[in-house]
């Protein structure tokens, strides 16, 4: 099986051992980069095959945003021609990525120490949902991630309950922790020729991720708590009600609390000690909130947008995503790619010399098995 793909990846093997979303999310942005990626799936496919509404003409949506660029092959490891098969595939990958529970591969013969024995040049991506140690057992699940690690308790309203956020956010960010880490080793490979074992998972990604807050824990002794659309450090950094509806309103330094000012003809604010510098403001955001709603009052949003924007002052209408997808139009982002007939979100970097490709859309299941097979038997 030749492939004569275009991408910074091109002529890279990945045995996609991984489902759901944080591997396949990775292994996604891999394909799109020109890496030859092989899906390799249980006879009843991959779980988000089955997780709908919404489809596309009768396939989960949830499957087709994270699966293109893919060749499908059905293996069922319990049966020895399948299991050779996936073995022949991990001997001939430079990228293999799983997310079973560790150890969970072992029993076949597709752990990293099996593998790594026989493909030294090896690059194994591990993701799991809180490690090898104590919590290996422990189901690698976002929102269990989500509630564990805290964010969940910054999320919603102060007096109200805790909410996930609107994603699986971890399982994404880990996605990309797992593709850094793979680059990483891959460079490595390059400059010594041994392959290694990159292991990523959901908890630590977590905290990673929760960037200020667990800074302001571990270095602060801070317990961060939840603040609704506000704040901790800066204000006004939240929605603000205008004439029909809210706008986020952002005064991330002084200058831009000045801009701001200016176009709500509020001139002498910056000159007042108690919102001049962005502590003061943060500390005395319940007297300037009420000074700030009442001009915003006065327009709509969109009208606000426009004029602060051109103002320099950054501020956004709180859209749902079909808004977020035409503006990402209008501002030439062109944010959707059709691969077939499958349309999706195009992959979000770009390079001057070798750009991401759009060549196979997501694959049925086992849809490129017979081909596989007969070029793992060659």
């Amino acid at each position: 099986m030749v492939q004569h793909s275009t991408g910074p990846l091109a002529g890279l093997l990945v045995a996609d051992f991984s489902r759901i979303l944080a591997g396949p999310y990775a292994t996604m942005l891999l394909a799109d980069l020109g890496a030859q990626v092989i899906k390799v799936e249980s006879p009843g496919g991959d779980d988000t095959r089955t997780w709908m509404p919404p489809t596309r003409e009768g396939v989960s949506t949830y499957y087709l945003g994270i699966n293109r660029n893919k060749r499908s092959i059905a293996l069922d490891l319990r049966k020895p021609d399948d299991l050779a098969a996936a073995q022949e595939l991990a001997r001939r990958a430079d990228v293999l990525i799983e997310n079973f529970r560790p150890g969970g591969l072992a029993r076949f013969g597709l752990d990293y120490d099996t593998v790594a024995a026989h493909n030294d040049k090896i690059v194994y991506a591990s993701i799991s949902g809180f490690g090898t140690g104590a919590g290996k057992d422990f189901p690698g699940y976002d929102l269990m991630v989500q509630a564990i690690s805290g964010l969940m308790s910054l999320t919603g309203d102060p007096d109200g309950s805790p909410y996930r956020a609107g994603i699986s956010v971890f399982d994404v960010m880990a996605g990309l922790h797992a593709s850094i880490g793979i680059l990483a080793a891959l460079y490595h490979r390059g400059e010594t020729g041994r392959g290694q074992h990159v292991e990523v998972n959901l908890l630590s990604s977590a905290l990673s991720g929760l960037v200020n807050h667990s800074s302001g824990y571990v270095a602060g002794g801070t317990v961060p708590f939840r603040m609704g659309n506000a704040h901790p450090s800066l204000f006004p950094y939240e929605p603000l009600p205008t004439a029909d509806g809210e706008l986020i309103v952002i005064a991330g330094n002084d200058g831009q609390f000045r801009k701001l000012c200016q176009v709500l003809d509020l001139p002498d604010l910056p000159d007042d000690t108690r919102f001049g510098r962005n502590q003061d403001r943060t500390a005395n955001r319940e007297q300037l909130r009420p000074l700030l709603v009442e001009r915003l009052a006065r327009r709509t949003t969109e009208e606000w947008f426009r004029d602060l924007l051109a103002a320099g002052v950054p501020c956004a209408p709180i859209n749902t995503i079909d808004g977020g997808v035409a503006l990402a139009e209008e501002l030439g982002l062109d944010p959707v790619v059709t691969v077939g007939d499958v349309p999706g979100v195009r992959n979000p970097i770009t390079f001057s010399d070798t750009p991401a490709r759009y060549e196979l859309p997501p694959p049925g299941l086992d849809e490129h098995g017979e081909e596989i097979r007969a070029w793992l038997k060659n």
